[in-house]
Order: C-alpha cells, then sequence, then structure tokens
C-alpha cells in the first residue's frame, strides 16, 4: 500500500488519516447502473491499458517487472514483457505503467515506465515480436531521470496523445520537497514532461518545437511544473472538442488534489507545489517555498478527515464507454486507503456532485482503459475488475 503514498519517504499511507467526517457519511452514491466484474489475479498489478488495433487484448502492468497479457478475456500463459532483474521493486518503486502510440499496430513499438537499479526514472521502447510477445532485444534507452536519493515520489505515468509522449514525474521524495525540484525548471522532476519519444538528429528523443521553455531558460521536454507526484493523470477528449488534462496529484499530510484544464492551457502552466497543497499554503515539513503567483487551482481536493484514513488519491479518466450510461462524462477516482470509487462531475473551475460509487476496491492501485474505451480499476492487493453496467 506505500505505491503513490502521501507524507515523507518514512510515513506509512495512512499515517495522515483523519477521522470519519459527518459529511462523509451523508454522501449520496451512484447506483443503478454500475458493478465490478472480476478479470483476474495478479502480482502487484499497477496500470491496466489496451492497444490500439488490437480490441482482444488487454495488457496488465505487474509492479516486480511483467506485463502479462489477456486475450478475449483468458489470461495467456507467457508475459508479454518480463523485466524483473531490471526493475528495482518495492514500496513505490517497480514497473508502473505502459503506452501504446497511436500507429502501434504499423510501428509494433510501445514504451514502458519503470524504476531501474539504481531507483532512476526510466523510459524505454520495445517493439512487439507479435501481438502477444514483446521482442526484448529490441530494447532502447528513451530516457532515464536521476532519482538517486528517495525511494518515494516516482511519479509513473505514460500517456499519448495523438504522436507524443506525456509522463509524470514526481518530485524527488522524502517530504516537503526539500531541494525544491517541483519548482526548478532545469531539473525534470516534479513535471509533466511531453516528449516526441522516436530518434531523430541522434538523439534518443524529440522535445516538440512548441514545449514551453524550448529556446527558453528550462528544460525543453517540460510541459507542466509545479507538482508533488502525479501518479496517475488522464486525457479527457469526450467533455469537450479541444482535449482536456485530468491530473491527480498526490498531496503531503492534508489534501489530495485533482488538477485539470484544457491541454492547451498546461502548455507552461505551474500547479503550485510546494508553495500550496489544495487550495491552500503548504505549511509543513521543509516548507517556505514562496507563493509563485498565477498557478493554476486544482478544481477539487479533499482532505485526509474525509474519511475512511484517506490518503493518497488514485487518479482515474473522464468516462467514455458508451456502455456506462450512469457515468459517463464523470470522472472516475479513488483513495488507495479508502477503497471506494467515486466520481464527480469535472469542470474548468470547480468540480461537482462528487459522490461514491457504491463500489468497494481494496488498495486500488491504478484504473486504466482498452481499446474499446472500457474502463478498469486494479487492487495492489492483486484483483483487476471492469467496470460494466449493473
Amino acid at each position: 500500500m506505500a505505491l503513490p503514498a502521501c507524507g515523507s519517504a518514512n510515513d506509512p499511507p495512512s499515517s495522515s488519516a483523519g477521522p470519519s467526517t459527518p459529511s462523509a457519511s451523508r454522501e449520496r452514491p451512484t447506483r443503478g447502473g454500475v458493478a465490478l466484474k472480476k478479470i483476474g489475479t495478479f502480482d502487484a498489478p499497477v496500470f491496466v491499458a489496451g492497444a490500439p488495433g488490437f480490441p482482444q487484448l488487454l495488457f496488465v502492468v505487474e509492479q516486480p517487472g511483467k506485463i502479462v497479457v489477456l486475450r478475449n478475456g483468458h489470461r495467456l500463459r507467457k508475459p508479454f514483457l518480463d523485466l524483473r532483474g531490471q526493475v528495482s521493486y518495492g514500496g513505490e518503486r517497480g514497473l508502473l505503467s505502459v503506452a501504446f502510440p497511436p500507429d502501434y499496430a504499423r510501428s509494433r513499438r510501445f514504451y514502458v515506465y519503470y524504476t531501474d537499479d539504481d531507483g532512476n526514472i526510466r523510459i524505454d521502447e520495445f517493439k512487439r515480436l507479435s501481438a502477444v510477445r514483446a521482442k526484448r532485444s529490441s530494447r532502447r534507452k528513451v530516457i532515464v531521470i536521476p532519482h538517486p536519493v528517495n525511494a518515494n515520489h516516482n511519479g509513473g505515468q505514460l500517456q499519448f496523445l495523438g504522436n507524443l509522449l506525456y509522463f509524470g514525474t514526481g518530485d524527488g521524495g522524502s517530504g516537503g520537497d526539500p531541494p525544491n525540484n517541483a519548482q526548478n525548471k532545469d531539473v525534470l522532476l516534479g513535471k509533466l514532461l511531453r516528449i516526441d519519444p522516436r530518434p531523430a538528429g541522434g538523439k534518443p528523443y524529440m522535445a516538440p518545437a512548441d514545449n514551453p521553455f524550448v529556446g527558453k531558460p528550462g528544460r525543453d521536454e517540460i510541459y507542466s511544473y509545479g507538482l508533488r507526484n502525479p501518479f496517475r493523470f488522464s486525457f479527457d477528449t469526450t467533455t469537450s472538442k479541444q482535449p482536456r488534462l485530468a491530473i491527480a496529484d498526490v498531496g503531503q499530510n492534508e489534501f489530495e488534489e485533482l488538477d485539470y484544464t484544457t491541454v492547451a492551457s498546461a502548455n507552461g502552466a505551474n500547479f503550485g507545489w510546494d508553495a500550496l497543497e489544495g487550495f491552500s499554503k503548504y505549511t509543513e515539513e521543509n516548507s517556505g517555498t514562496p507563493n509563485p503567483g498565477g498557478t493554476v487551482k486544482p478544481i477539487f481536493a479533499y482532505s485526509h478527515a474525509r474519511g475512511h484514513g484517506s490518503c493518497s488519491i488514485i487518479g482515474g479518466y473522464v468516462v467514455r464507454d458508451p456502455r456506462l450510461s450512469a457515468l459517463r462524462g464523470r470522472y472516475v477516482y479513488a483513495d488507495l486507503c479508502e477503497g471506494q470509487l467515486r466520481s464527480l462531475v469535472p469542470h474548468l473551475k470547480r468540480a461537482s456532485d462528487d459522490r461514491k460509487l457504491g463500489l468497494q476496491v481494496e488498495s486500488p492501485s491504478s484504473f486504466g482503459e482498452d481499446d474499446q474505451q472500457r474502463l478498469y480499476v486494479a487492487s495492489i492487493e492483486g484483483r483487476v475488475y471492469r467496470l460494466v453496467p449493473r
């Protein structure tokens, strides 16, 4: 349960959880339309994804280092990819996600996000050997981001929007971001990064020319900054014609937050950590960073005193699955320690109608979507479920 934990490097996830609040007990759950269907049990599953052009396949990322593949709901005996021995695993470290580009059916390439033996964040490219097996010898290093001091706050999400790869990195760990990495535009920690992961000009990847700090002070790869631990984020292509970005940024000791803005507005955006936590000034360990001003405020934040031992937000997706009519257009998320699945209506200024779904998953570690827009939720304890009509 330490996976995207809040607090400092040595805090257990529930160390900051407060008592249940009266308002939590009066919430009206969403009923009459959604249920959970178990699709299997895995070894510490932390992500679920589909691949463009292969609607019959589902890929489950196991934190110790394997990607398991299911075909038409049946788990195959051999893994799609096995990186055990090259992945440092434990707590918040491990193999954390996989991403397939839109041209995957033709290019055969895909990308994995993991922490290596030195604890550094690493993204590698592989190519598939067949629809259900990766070619391990095709491995190509794309980027390595130093993360040598602390084991926590590694981020972990990869996501394509068009041909560009976005990924979120944690602030480097400990508590309160002592080096102030999140506000430092010369380091890649505490950021949302955007690259074209294909090699070009003798380089392993390229930063798009319209990234906000290309030709200016700051790293070219940075798209947004001021993040603590954006363990999970997603793109909303349902609510508006212009894609939107939803970042669930894990909080320190008091608040969990959801940042939601257009992808265009996120270009150069500062989300405020470690001057701010949620809507509030951050005043605890290693605090003191001045408010830089002009930060993007979250659309939603909740206190660790909300109830059920709240500790770490697990970001999900704005539901696109037409079969889930009760949730269509709502953002589904959870909290690692609460275990309650919840949904809200996202707006660019403030979210509305946050409520329980009436569904419980022990220690939810991640949500995921397949190539048919179906929504999944994984438990770090092993089970993976699909959200289905009741």
